[in-house]
C-alpha cells in the first residue's frame, strides 16, 4: 500500500467519516480543523437513504438514533401561530421530506464521529492550512500556527468556503452558483411547546420587502430550539468575520414582523453559535488536482437548505476511502473511481435543490404563498409513489459496495 500518510482538512462530517475508513483500511490519516475543538451548537441535519447504511457500517447508527432531535415534521403557521399546512416525516417516506425520519444536530453527529475516531486518528485543532505545494512524491503543507509537514495526499473536506479548494483550484467565485437568498441559524429558548414540530412563519414579498421565513425547530435539550431566518436578497457586502454586522443584517430584514420574531430577534445578541451565509452550490468539472481531492461541501455542496448535504458527506467519505484501499493507495485510480461513483449523486442532489428552490420559504407574492400552502395540504391525498419520488430517490442514487469485505479478502 502506498500513499499512506493522508492529511484531511475539516473535522465536520465528511472528514472524520473518511478518517475512520482510511484508518480501518490501513492508512494513516491526520485531520486539521480551524476550530479549537469539536464544534458546539448548530442546526439539525438529516441522514437519508444510502447514508444510513454508511452510518450503520461505521458503527454509529445506535448513537445517532439515541441523539435524534425528536422532530416529527414541519408545520407552516400564520401570525397567530395557527397551523395552515403540515408535513409529517411519514408523508415523503422516511428519508424524503424537508424533515427526515432520522434527524440529528450536526454537531452531535460530528462529535459522535470524532469520538469514534479519536483513539486512532491524529486530530490537530485550532489550526488551518495556509499553503500547499505538490510534487511527484507528495504534498508540502504549511500551517497557520507555524511550521510545515509533508503528506502523501491532501483531502479538502473543509466546507463550502474551502481553503484547500482556494489554494489548489483557485478563487471561490469560480465555483459558487448563487441561489438568491441568505440563511441564519442559532440556538435559543422558547416557551412554546413545539411537540416535535418545526414551525415556520412565512411572509411573502411585497411593499418593498422580500419574501422571508422565520422558524423554530425542536432540539434534544428541553426548552431549547433552533431559530432560523431565511430571506430572499441580492448579494450583500459584509465581512464574513464580522458576526455583529451579520446579526444586524438579520435584524433589519425581519424587524417589525410578528409571530415569535420579536423574541427571536432579541435573542440574537447572546447567541453563541450564530450562523449566517449565502445559499449557493459548489459546481466543479473535476474534484481532484494532482494529489489533492475535494470531499463533501468543498467539492459539491448542493445547498445549505437542501437537506442532502450530510448524506453526500457520509457517502462520499466512505467511497473515497474504499477506492483508495481498492487502488492500493494509487490516488490517480482512486480519485477517478471516486468521482465516477459520486458524480451522479452530487449532480442529482444539486438539480433537486435548484428545482426545489428555497422550499417555498421566500415567496415573491401572496399568490405564491397560497399555492405553497395548498400544495402542502394536498400531499397526504396524493399517491405515495408520486410523493416520495423526489428526495427519497436522490438519496438512494448510489449502490454501496462493501469495501470492508473487499479489504478482508485482499
Amino acid at each position: 500500500m502506498k500513499n499512506r500518510r493522508i492529511l484531511i482538512s475539516g473535522a465536520g462530517i465528511a472528514g472524520p467519516t473518511l478518517a475512520h475508513w482510511l484508518h480501518r483500511f490501513g492508512f494513516e490519516p491526520t485531520v486539521v480543523e480551524r476550530a479549537p475543538g469539536p464544534r458546539s451548537g448548530g442546526h439539525a441535519v438529516d441522514i437519508r437513504g444510502t447514508a444510513r447504511l454508511v452510518a450503520e457500517r461505521t458503527g454509529i447508527l445506535p448513537r445517532v438514533r439515541q441523539a435524534h432531535t425528536g422532530a416529527r415534521g414541519m408545520a407552516f403557521v400564520d401570525r397567530r401561530g395557527k397551523r395552515v399546512a403540515t408535513m409529517g416525516t411519514d408523508v415523503y417516506g422516511d428519508s424524503g421530506g424537508p424533515v427526515a425520519e432520522l434527524a440529528i444536530l450536526r454537531t452531535d453527529l460530528a462529535r459522535i464521529l470524532h469520538d469514534t475516531t479519536s483513539d486512532d486518528v491524529e486530530y490537530v485543532f485550532g489550526d488551518s492550512i495556509t499553503a500547499v505545494e505538490q510534487d511527484d512524491d507528495g504534498v508540502r503543507v504549511e500551517f497557520e500556527a507555524g511550521g510545515a509537514r509533508r503528506f502523501d495526499l491532501l483531502i479538502g473536506a473543509d466546507g463550502v468556503h474551502s481553503t484547500v479548494r482556494r489554494l489548489v483550484f483557485g478563487p471561490r467565485e469560480r465555483y459558487l452558483r448563487d441561489l438568491g437568498c441568505y440563511v441564519s441559524l442559532f440556538t435559543t429558548t422558547t416557551a412554546l411547546d413545539l411537540e416535535g414540530w418545526q414551525l415556520m412563519y412565512t411572509m411573502p414579498g411585497g411593499a418593498g420587502r422580500p419574501g422571508r421565513t422565520a422558524g423554530l425547530a425542536p432540539q434534544p435539550t428541553p426548552g431549547a430550539v433552533l431559530a432560523g431566518f431565511f430571506v430572499r436578497s441580492a448579494p450583500l457586502r459584509y465581512d464574513r468575520r464580522d458576526i455583529e454586522a451579520q446579526k444586524r443584517i438579520v435584524i433589519r430584514a425581519f424587524e417589525g414582523d410578528t409571530w415569535e420574531i420579536p423574541r427571536m430577534l432579541s435573542a440574537i445578541g447572546d447567541a453563541p453559535d450564530f450562523y449566517f451565509d449565502r445559499v449557493g452550490q459548489v459546481r466543479m468539472e473535476s474534484w481532484s488536482r494532482g494529489r489533492c481531492v475535494l470531499l463533501g461541501d468543498a467539492g459539491y455542496c448542493a445547498s445549505p437548505m437542501s437537506g442532502i448535504g450530510t448524506s453526500l458527506a457520509l457517502v462520499g467519505g466512505y467511497i473515497l476511502a474504499g477506492e483508495l484501499m481498492r487502488a492500493g493507495g494509487d490516488h490517480h485510480r482512486a480519485y477517478i473511481a471516486y468521482e465516477q461513483k459520486m458524480r451522479e449523486f452530487a449532480d442529482r442532489a444539486q438539480e433537486f435543490a435548484r428545482h426545489a428552490g428555497n422550499g417555498g420559504l421566500t415567496p415573491n407574492s401572496r399568490a405564491q404563498l397560497w399555492l405553497r400552502n395548498r400544495s402542502v395540504r394536498m400531499l397526504p391525498y396524493l399517491p405515495k409513489s408520486l410523493v416520495v419520488r423526489g428526495m427519497e430517490k436522490v438519496a438512494n442514487t448510489v449502490e454501496l459496495e462493501d469495501y470492508a469485505a473487499s479489504a478482508t479478502l485482499r
